[in-house]
């Protein structure tokens, strides 16, 4: 059995790791070159934001009643009945993580392999991508033991992601000058597109920054007092790395002008050579990368805890249900979701596998769980919810329009995959359901005939 052992201050460490990583640094000059100024570049930053204050919300009331391992697994099952359209729409969600997942492994170690190439200089693509595999292999080395320990070590890498950003922020704020971050006109009307949907597009990528303020929710079984530590912890996680985000953009936009943002590849580098020179600019690439790698071992954390609960529930393979003997994890999830980010940190290049990450996750994670929130709340009642957002159910209707909006920045071929995913997932579904005879085709979860099933 999980053990609770993880307290507030660990909890938010993980979470606010698991959200930075590298992407703020590779993200940068996208929303940069997307926007066409500071002023504009910052206004997608506070977008990506607000849309996390409203998004954990949902997050907060879910995983405060139902604080076990799995997270959106557990939530979907639960709040669309787990004899019927539960067991479908938890299902589409381990379908497309078994995908999306493993894909989110392979994009934080190809990404950590373009800042490397800073110090390293161009490396031969195929040394390139042996290096990110072997990056998921000590990650996945230093998650194999108990939670305990994991936290521990999770409070060690925030200091370092925390001292990283601070380096970054005081020096462009005592050296650069923050003020043309406001004074620079926006160019985005040279881009031939609106305001409206340039905020659309830029803000895809800083909402992949983002994501991560919910890993709290995965690791539900073994978090301290989850009522009120799992909503804590995120909306500290929100804040904190906002204000950082906001802080960082100011930082950078005040030493370099846009357009040289928008271009750079090596934007903190970039950052620091030009106020320290390049040795210095070594030491804090350097820095980034163990920023980065604490990412991913954050989100490999979180992430092996799904297959792991939908495996004890019956709607995934046997084998990801188990636990270590001696250190009580799931190390079989574990060991396969690094095995799968392995194969894709071998086989696809950083814009493939980021380019689908958000739109696969659209209907079946984010809008899904929003949709069940208001499903389950009408079934229980809101006195039913140990947490309960303010204004219900204005957040949760906020929070689907703002994902639809987020859809529909994207690319068609993007849009695609995302649409793909549920309707191959849902087709699965049906043949196994098929094959066992088990709901919709005349038995129930639990062996009984059901009668009228649609």
């Amino acid at each position: 059995m999980l053990k609770r052992d993880l307290s507030l201050f660990q909890a938010t460490a993980i979470n606010m790791i698991d959200m930075v990583g590298i992407g703020p640094f590779v993200t940068t000059s996208l929303v940069a070159a997307t926007m066409g100024s500071a002023p504009m570049a910052l206004l997608a930053w506070s977008v990506g934001l607000l849309i996390c204050l409203v998004d954990a919300t949902i997050w907060s009331e879910l995983g405060a009643r139902m604080p076990q391992a799995g997270g959106s697994y557990v939530f979907l099952r639960e709040s669309y009945g787990e004899d019927r359209w539960g067991r479908l729409m938890s299902f589409l969600f381990v379908w497309q993580t078994s995908f999306q997942a493993p894909l989110v492994v392979a994009s934080a170690s190809l990404g950590f392999m373009k800042y490397a190439a800073f110090l390293s200089g161009p490396l031969d693509p195929i040394l390139s991508r042996c290096c990110s595999a072997l990056l998921v292999v000590m990650v996945t080395f230093l998650l194999y033991r108990r939670i305990a320990d994991v936290g521990r070590i999770s409070v060690m890498l925030w200091v370092c992601l925390m001292s990283t950003f601070l380096l970054i922020i005081i020096s462009g704020f005592v050296f650069g000058d923050v003020s043309q971050a406001f004074a620079a006109r926006s160019t985005t009307a040279s881009l031939d597109v609106s305001l409206w949907t340039a905020l659309g597009v830029a803000s895809i990528p800083t909402m992949y920054s983002f994501l991560g303020y919910y890993n709290v929710c995965h690791l539900g079984a073994e978090v301290r007092d989850p009522v009120k530590t799992i909503p804590r912890s995120m909306y500290l996680s929100i804040l904190g790395i906002g204000l950082l985000y906001l802080s960082y953009q100011l930082a950078v936009f005040g030493v370099l002008p846009a357009n040289e943002v928008a271009t750079s590849d090596f934007v903190v580098s970039l950052f620091v050579e030009r106020l320290y020179g390049h040795s210095v600019a070594n030491i804090v690439t350097v820095m980034l990368l163990i920023v980065a790698a604490s990412s991913l071992f954050s989100l490999m954390l979180g992430y092996s805890r799904i297959p792991y609960a939908a495996a004890r529930d019956g709607n995934f393979f046997r084998p990801f249900g188990r636990l270590h003997a001696t250190e009580h994890f799931p190390h079989i999830a574990l060991l396969v979701l690094a095995g799968i980010g392995i194969v894709f940190s071998l086989t696809l290049t950083l814009s493939d596998a980021i380019k689908s990450i958000i739109t696969m996750r659209v209907f079946t994670q984010f809008i899904a769980q929003a949709v069940g929130l208001l499903l389950l709340r009408r079934r229980v009642g809101s006195e039913q919810m140990p947490w309960r957002m303010w204004l219900y159910p204005l957040p949760a209707l906020c929070a689907i329009a703002a994902w639809l909006w987020l859809f529909s920045g994207a690319s068609a071929t993007q849009q695609q995959v995302g649409l793909a995913a549920p309707i191959v997932g849902t087709a699965v579904f049906l043949l196994i359901a098929h094959n066992r005879q088990s709901w919709p085709f005349g038995m129930s979860s639990n062996g009984s005939v059901e009668r009228g099933a649609s």
